[in-house]
């Protein structure tokens, strides 16, 4: 993977937006933390905050100045929220990660955000070497320091291939549903419909035909059948113990005989009584 940027906060004020910030650093694999006179820095308490990310904030560095927390970086981009007159290289989120990453090759990179209610001031924003504004409701543009954190987090983690990440398969793979399991799931959905007079005011043909097409759609793996298939034979089984008596076009109770139940099926009869 692409060599990741520091996040560089400036005088944040409240332990629970570090918290956040640290958080999001580690979620979307950050390569550090710098702080410029925060407001409080309680290690343990942030840690409370966001859990099981004491390596990351053991590499936290504490600064006097923005000057100092970004000498060692090549490029560093600032976020901010409000236009500027003066003519300033401005990038949205995507192009910013992406110029970001490609800086990063050759050394540090930093992005900056500022205090919560000021965000950062000219002069700081004077030592950055671009700015990034990200779009919003021009409204109401005012994001909280995590939420503009987080955007640029997760914009630079795809930029350096996190998209990439494989998704992780099902614990059990399942076999495709073959069509004699459907065959059989519509026959006893057939009957359990016709138990409950769902047909009473409706034509069958029309109903079963877009029951037909609507789990086609839904593409059901042969788990996933006979489940959806027990429950129409379960509606048949249950009017039969309380006795209650079935149209014709319902007889039968679904059941098959153990010959016939394909994997994952339910084929096995009720308990007696």
């Amino acid at each position: 993977m692409e060599p990741a940027p520091l996040l560089v906060l400036v005088a944040p004020q409240d332990i629970v937006n570090i918290g956040s910030a640290v958080r999001i650093a580690k979620n979307f694999g950050l390569s550090g933390l710098r702080l410029v006179e925060p407001g409080i820095f309680d290690p343990w308490r942030i840690e409370g905050i966001a859990h099981n990310t004491g390596d990351l904030i053991e590499r936290i560095t504490l600064h006097d100045t923005l000057e100092s927390a970004v000498a060692d970086c090549v490029w560093t981009l600032a976020l901010t929220a409000r236009e500027r007159t003066a003519k300033r290289t401005v990038y949205r989120p995507q192009a910013a990660a992406a110029e970001l990453v490609a800086r990063a090759a050759i050394g540090p990179v930093a992005f900056v955000v500022g205090r919560e209610d000021k965000g950062l001031t000219n002069e700081e924003l004077d030592r950055c070497s671009a700015l990034v504004s990200i779009p919003t409701n021009p409204e109401y543009h005012s994001l909280n320091l995590a939420q503009a954190v987080a955007i640029m987090a997760y914009e630079t983690w795809l930029t350096r291939g996190g998209e990439r990440q494989p998704v992780k398969p099902p614990r059990k793979p399942a076999e495709p549903a073959p069509m004699a399991l459907l065959e059989r799931l519509f026959a006893d959905w057939r009957r359990a419909l016709w138990a409950i007079d769902f047909f009473k005011t409706r034509q069958e043909d029309h109903v079963l035909r877009s029951w037909r097409e609507m789990l086609f759609r839904a593409q059901l793996d042969a788990r996933e059948a006979s489940l959806v298939r027990a429950m129409g034979i379960e509606v048949v089984r249950f009017l039969e113990r309380q006795q209650i008596p079935l149209p014709p076009e319902a007889a039968g109770t679904g059941r098959l005989p153990a010959t016939e139940a394909g994997p994952g099926e339910v084929g096995k009869p009720p308990s007696p009584g």
